[in-house]
């Protein structure tokens, strides 16, 4: 920590003000990343996703020590003052000398924006005829994007495709075009992190540019469930119900939330009902199909279920290597060798999140300390990803694999036999035995018939030398990480 303060020390001396700017700003992007991943194990994911990841940073007010925290509503920065404002205080103090104070407020660019909040609003920019000023400034001339909380980087033309994306990203498309979709509701299926909160956003931004003035509303269950309950306690349903039913696209993310809140549910029903009567869209997401949503009213399931159900799958090596590159232009001209994105994409797999910010965590760490962006950089930084995502591959796994693949016989692996075609694939097992397991070369050599340490050694350089040289020898490599790895 003492070398990071003296590191801004030195950035403010010697540079310009406007890369002293952008200097501070990346040690605080740095930090933050660093806090969220302490934040998302203590709170959980839950928690986190609603109430920490919002959170956008401002600058530190280098006169005081204070830095802002912007959240998109005021309820939501009301929630967060109230029960994690020590919390994230402690936190930047320890993670950076140069924070003493903290503040949680709204986001300048949407102070005037409602939350779901149906006291004097509607919920999308509109307010009561003494709020005329307000109401200008909140919806401008481009719609309703600043009031639905839309991410402007999460659009169409950022998603990338591949296989198992491929249906849902083209789902999304026809629902948010101006012709009328052939299926409604959209119900977007994917685990964690596999970009299903991103065509969500993609439909918002896409559909404002076929209507600039359409009503939406994005929104997690979570999220429906707490404006549902406080309308209920303050007599307000009659306002919640008529605003709700006035969007013409409806975004229900994290749908899965909903389980076991039986008048949230109805109410959700009676809107799906209402919304569809009219011809308005609507779309759900959640990480698992509407039949195993347990707890739910079985209305309710057979609603979420009547359009088109369309499943994200997780991204094979070939598309995680594809969102990598996607997202080198905005680096340059920091160069990210081509092992290093090979290697991430090979062992980061669990959802596309993490590894996104793997890739983010790592060129931060090389700007921040000069250093280049190299494979052992990526293995010395990112340990807690690595180790997260590593799933536990067997030398028994990758000798039946390569047997499959060679089509020779499994006993082969510890046989004497020294033919061409036994021995090449025996010496490719070993070196993905190095390669993807913790297996010491005399481990792996008495896996393979009791063979010297040494002649795993040679077989592991062999192989090495030869995917350099050979593409064939390359490919079968890469062919053969991918079935193991998947």
């Amino acid at each position: 920590m003492g070398q990071h303060v003296t590191r801004k020390c030195a950035v403010k001396k010697n540079g310009t003000e406007g890369s002293m700017e952008d200097q501070q700003a990346a040690d605080l992007a740095a930090d933050w990343s660093d806090i969220c991943q302490g934040l998302r194990k203590d709170l959980g994911h839950q928690l986190f996703t609603q109430w920490v990841k919002p959170i956008q940073l401002g600058k530190l007010n280098q006169d005081n020590g204070t830095l802002d925290l912007f959240l998109p509503t005021e309820f939501s920065a009301n929630w967060v003052k109230d029960r994690y404002h020590d919390r994230l205080s402690l936190a930047w103090k320890i993670a950076s000398s140069e924070v003493r104070h903290i503040s949680i407020q709204v986001h300048p660019g949407r102070r005037k924006i409602a939350d779901f909040d149906l006291r004097g609003q509607d919920g999308f920019g509109h307010r009561a005829a003494n709020d005329a000023t307000m109401a200008m400034e909140s919806i401008g001339d481009d719609g309703f994007t600043s009031s639905v909380g839309l991410d402007p980087t999460q659009t169409f033309a950022a998603f990338v495709t591949g296989t198992g994306n491929v249906l849902a990203k083209n789902a999304a498309e026809r629902m948010s075009k101006a012709e009328k979709p052939q299926f409604s509701p959209l119900y977007l299926k994917a685990a964690t992190g596999q970009g299903k909160t991103h065509l969500m956003h993609a439909i918002g931004h896409s559909y404002l540019q076929a209507f600039p003035r359409a009503r939406i509303f994005y929104c997690s269950a979570e999220r429906f469930m707490v404006e549902f309950v406080q309308a209920l306690k303050s007599n307000e349903m009659i306002e919640f119900k008529g605003r709700l039913r006035a969007f013409d696209l409806l975004l229900v993310d994290d749908i899965q939330f909903i389980i076991g809140k039986a008048a949230a549910q109805e109410e959700l029903l009676y809107t799906i009902d209402a919304l569809l009567a009219e011809g308005k869209r609507l779309v759900f997401a959640a990480d698992r199909a509407p039949q195993a949503l347990d707890g739910v009213e079985p209305r309710l399931l057979s609603r979420l279920s009547m359009g088109l159900v369309a499943d994200i799958q997780p991204a094979d090596i070939e598309l995680r290597r594809a969102i990598l590159e996607s997202k080198l232009t905005r680096f340059a001209p920091l160069e990210v060798p081509a092992d290093v994105i090979d290697f991430l994409a090979r062992t980061v797999s669990r959802n596309v999140r993490e590894l996104v910010g793997g890739l983010n965590k790592l060129i931060a760490y090389a700007q921040l300390t000069g250093q280049e962006v190299s494979l052992q950089l990526a293995e010395e930084q990112l340990t807690d990803i690595l180790s997260a995502n590593r799933r536990r591959i067997t030398i028994d796994e990758i000798q039946r694999t390569v047997c499959q693949f060679y089509r020779i016989d499994r006993s082969e692996m510890s046989s004497k036999r020294r033919a061409r075609a036994v021995v090449r694939p025996r010496q490719v097992a070993m070196y993905l035995a190095k390669v993807l397991t913790p297996r010491s070369y005399p481990e792996i050599g008495r896996k393979f018939g009791g063979r010297d340490h040494s002649t795993v050694i040679h077989a592991v350089r062999l192989i090495e030398d030869l995917r350099t040289r050979d593409a064939d020898m390359d490919g079968d490599v890469r062919s053969l990480l991918r079935q193991l790895e998947s």
